[in-house]
């Protein structure tokens, strides 16, 4: 069986430092052997991970549309920012990638796409993000599990990791796979498992994205 932490960051982001060998290292600490690479508007960094790592990793993207975060999985190439939900998911399906929205009733955060949105797009999603280990209130998580359960959508789970200490905070365990729809078919077989991460690491974050600012990181 697979654990598969499917929403990690890496120095492609502009909030995160983590190099690929940080990670990988990171990832053999806590047993985690599956990865989806979702940095901000790139998959420079993923390619990187899937370079270097010695188990299976997906190419990702948390792609900033107009009406917040999307995130496409198995990409060849990246998608651009600032498109409308819609056509930043045709350009993901044009690749014959998978969309799944994170961290959907997460209140806190300004990423997050909002209800009607939401409502609207998805038919067109295939995984919902039933835990992401930065979510600070139980209930949001909670709302996402019933969300996917009753839509019928895949449900995933990420750490959504800045830092190597909070890598396997969330996971799937799920069977092996080849391909795509070989990952969908065990992601739908897979259990949800993790715990939250302190908010204290939003911190790190802020710092990381000031560091990279001021051309110190």
């Amino acid at each position: 069986m697979l654990r598969a932490d499917l929403h990690i960051h890496t120095y492609s982001s502009p909030d995160c430092l983590m190099t690929a060998q940080e990670i990988i290292a990171a990832c053999r600490k806590v047993g985690i052997n599956c990865l989806a690479v979702t940095d901000h508007n790139s998959i420079g960094g993923a390619l990187e991970v899937e370079r270097l790592a010695p188990f299976p990793v997906i190419v990702g993207e948390e792609i900033r549309t107009t009406e917040g975060e999307i995130i496409g999985l198995f990409l060849e190439k990246p998608v651009s920012r600032g498109l409308s939900p819609e056509e930043s998911i045709a350009r993901i399906r044009d690749q014959g990638g998978l969309v799944l929205v994170p961290h959907p009733f997460d209140r806190l955060r300004r990423s997050t796409i909002r209800g009607q949105t939401l409502h609207r797009i998805l038919p067109l999603v295939d995984i919902i993000e039933a835990f992401n280990a930065r979510i600070m209130l139980p209930t949001y998580s909670a709302r996402a599990r019933t969300l996917a359960a009753r839509s019928g959508k895949a449900a995933s789970a990420g750490s959504d990791a800045h830092t190597a200490g909070e890598i396997g905070h969330g996971y799937v365990e799920m069977p092996e796979f080849t391909d795509r729809d070989g990952f969908l078919a065990s992601l739908a077989q897979g259990k949800v498992l993790g715990r939250p991460t302190s908010p204290l690491v939003h911190f790190s974050t802020t710092w990381n994205k000031w560091k990279k600012k001021k051309g110190l990181g």
